[in-house]
């Protein structure tokens, strides 16, 4: 095995950039010291060194909201680490399914998938995990699946009306929707976007 050769910087500590392996979007930024990147590679959770507290954590110890380790890797200097996980719910603390979420600048034409629908789902899974009393979300899980099915079914007429009425806006609008609805039947029934994406992969071949 090639021998691991981390620059920590003076403190002890190497960045590390954590890193969705499946939708390839940045999630967060933390620091690790030898201690707690050996304890990431040992249990296949991310482990951390908290400056603040000066102490180790496990992220989602809290929350329930881990990271399980696909890929660790670091770069030509030494000194930063690139960490690819399956996340586990947001990963940040806010809600957001990643830390970046303010914005200095932004294309209007990006050229990778935003991620919309997991951040959308990662939402939905937030308000059922941590409800919020004025939350449709949570009016919505809260009545069950029989409400939820009802009002997919309203959509999805909505949907079949705006496409007859030939209005594009209407469309989008209608569709949208009818995602966020399906979405939230998905969190109840306990179906992730993996799964669909997984089964749209068979079809595929």
């Amino acid at each position: 095995m090639e021998e691991i050769n981390i620059k920590y910087d003076e403190k002890g500590l190497v960045p590390a950039i954590i890193q969705d392996i499946e939708t390839g979007k940045v999630l967060m930024l933390a620091y690790m010291n030898e201690k707690s990147l050996n304890k990431t590679i040992e249990t296949g959770k991310t482990w951390f060194f908290s400056r603040s507290r000066s102490k180790l954590w496990n992220k989602g110890e809290t929350s329930g909201n881990f990271q399980t380790v696909e890929e660790i890797k670091y770069d030509c200097d030494g000194d930063t680490l690139l960490i690819l996980v399956k996340q586990k719910g947001p990963a940040c603390h806010t809600g957001s399914i990643t830390c970046f979420f303010n914005i200095i600048k932004e294309t209007e034409n990006p050229k990778w998938d935003d991620s919309i629908l997991e951040s959308l789902a990662a939402t939905i899974k937030n308000r059922k995990d941590n409800p919020k009393g004025d939350s449709y979300t949570n009016y919505l899980l809260t009545k069950g699946v029989d409400k939820i099915c009802k009002k997919v079914g309203e959509e999805s007429s909505e949907v079949i009306i705006a496409a007859k009425n030939n209005s594009k806006e209407e469309l989008t609008y209608e569709i949208s929707d009818l995602v966020y609805h399906v979405l939230v039947l998905m969190e109840d029934r306990g179906v992730k976007i993996e799964d669909i994406k997984n089964e749209l992969r068979k079809r595929e071949k």
